[in-house]
């Protein structure tokens, strides 16, 4: 396992009965032998509003790192992501989007699948300044038919 997931793990295993937790970047940094801005990244990549959380952060003397876990519903996440897909999007965009989905318990395994398929590079064989626009409509429509 790499240090950013197990940084991860760790904060995950602090909302088990919370439904917001506050941190101190250089504390943790500590604790896991790593740089804060390790602690940065990986709250940055992995605790993002389009994965459920808020995260609000103090810097100084006192900082602090609060995450507060932010409840929707299937619905109401998918249309989130829907909203902010925007008007393009990457090969690698679509693989991190669909992997967040599979996390989150958002789509089964086939699904999955089948939306990495229906986005992939290989069977948008389009010319490059239309693929990631044809992918992005690809996207939205097919998580639009998953509710």
């Amino acid at each position: 396992m790499r240090m950013s997931d197990i940084i991860e793990e760790f904060i995950k295993e602090l909302f088990s009965d919370e439904e917001e937790i506050e941190i101190q970047r250089n504390d943790l940094a500590q604790q896991f032998n790593c740089v804060p801005s390790q602690i940065n990244y990986v709250i940055s990549t992995r605790f993002k509003p389009s994965q459920g959380y808020y995260v609000e952060s103090r810097r100084g003397g006192g900082g602090h790192i609060r995450i507060k876990k932010v409840n929707n519903t299937k619905s109401d996440y998918l249309m989130h992501i829907i909203n902010n897909i925007g008007n393009s999007l990457t090969d690698n965009e679509a693989k991190i989007l669909i992997s967040d989905f599979l996390t989150y318990n958002l789509v089964n395994t086939k699904e999955a699948k089948l939306i990495r398929v229906a986005t992939s590079d290989n069977v948008l064989d389009i010319p490059k300044e239309y693929k990631d626009k044809l992918r992005a409509n690809i996207l939205k429509n097919m998580l639009l038919n998953l509710n």
